[in-house]
This record gives structure tokens, C-alpha cells and sequence, in this order.
């Protein structure tokens, strides 16, 4: 049998560590069970059907006018084939997560609300260049659409936003240091 003995120097520390991860567990999940309460309303359909699937008709238009896509409900149509973004698909889990370590993260309120604002925007974006992506890809190549869809995109979406989260970071304690 072994016995763990605490550092009481490093108690403090540990005592933060484990707040932090209950702050950032309860909000994501408060976030993710809020959103989840929100499936079917008006506000998902304005969400997934308005927000996402319209802005990336008009991307894909604007780059490949040939396309011809257009927006129906969650779907992004065109003759050549489309997507339907699900619950899911419009970036709501990874704005969740960058949400949860911002409320986690012993940031300042000004700086938290910042990385909000700009994180639900820089998410967005991101995420509007995975769906034109996968709108091009199952067009293209059935493979190439499962491995972009299935693995390589969501793991760039989680990537980009740690790069997001970490730049915050750096600009606290660049600010902190002056």
C-alpha cells in the first residue's frame, strides 16, 4: 500500500488546479445542456439554417458562382450534390469549450469577455471554412469528405482553437508583465 504525501507548499496550487477544472466542466456542460434544450426552436433553425448555412451558400457562391448552391432549411444545395448541417456541425461544441476555459482560465473579466466576443466570431469563421471545405469535398471525393468530416476537420477546429486560447494567453501576460 502507498501512501500519497501532498507538498503542503503546492496545496494552494492544487486546490486552483481542481477549481478550475470543476469551473470549466460545469460550463461546458451548462453550455452543451443549454444548447441542447434549444434543439427544434427558432433559435437553432436561426443558428444552423440562418447563420451557418445561409453565410456558407454565399461563400461558396461568391468563390464557385458555378455552383449554384442554395440554402434549404439546414441544407446546402446545389446540383452537383450538398450538406446538411446538423446539430453539431455549426461549431457550437468547440465555442462551448474555448467558452469553458475562458470562465476556467484566471483571466480578467474585460479580457474574458473579449476572448468571448472574438472567439464566437473566430469560431465561426473557422468553422464556415470546414463546411465550404466538406461542401467541395463530397462534391469531389466521397474518401476524402468521410476523412476531412470524421477526423481531420473537427481536430483543426479543437487545434485552432487552443492556438485562439493560447494567443489570449500570451496577450494577458503580456499585459500582466507591463
Amino acid at each position: 500500500m502507498s501512501v500519497l504525501i501532498l507538498n503542503p507548499d503546492k496545496a494552494p496550487e492544487a486546490r486552483r488546479l481542481w477549481a478550475a477544472l470543476a469551473i470549466f466542466l460545469l460550463s461546458f456542460f451548462a453550455l452543451q445542456l443549454g444548447w441542447s434544450q434549444a434543439r427544434g426552436t427558432p433559435l437553432e433553425r436561426w443558428v444552423i439554417d440562418g447563420a451557418t448555412v445561409r453565410t456558407s451558400v454565399a461563400l461558396i457562391n461568391t468563390l464557385t458562382p458555378g455552383a449554384a448552391a442554395v440554402a434549404r432549411g439546414a441544407t446546402i444545395a446545389a446540383p452537383d450534390g450538398g450538406i446538411t448541417v446538423r446539430n453539431g456541425c455549426e461549431g457550437t461544441e468547440v465555442l462551448f469549450l474555448l467558452v469553458a476555459a475562458l470562465a476556467a482560465y484566471p483571466f480578467s473579466w474585460r479580457l474574458r469577455l473579449v476572448g468571448a466576443i472574438g472567439g464566437a466570431v473566430y469560431v465561426f469563421l473557422i468553422n464556415q471554412i470546414r463546411l465550404v471545405s466538406l461542401f467541395y469535398a463530397i462534391r469531389n471525393d466521397r474518401t476524402l469528405f468521410n476523412q476531412l468530416h470524421g477526423v481531420v476537420a473537427p481536430l483543426l477546429l479543437v487545434l485552432c482553437t487552443l492556438v485562439f486560447f493560447a494567443a489570449l494567453r500570451g496577450w494577458d501576460r503580456a499585459i500582466r508583465h507591463e
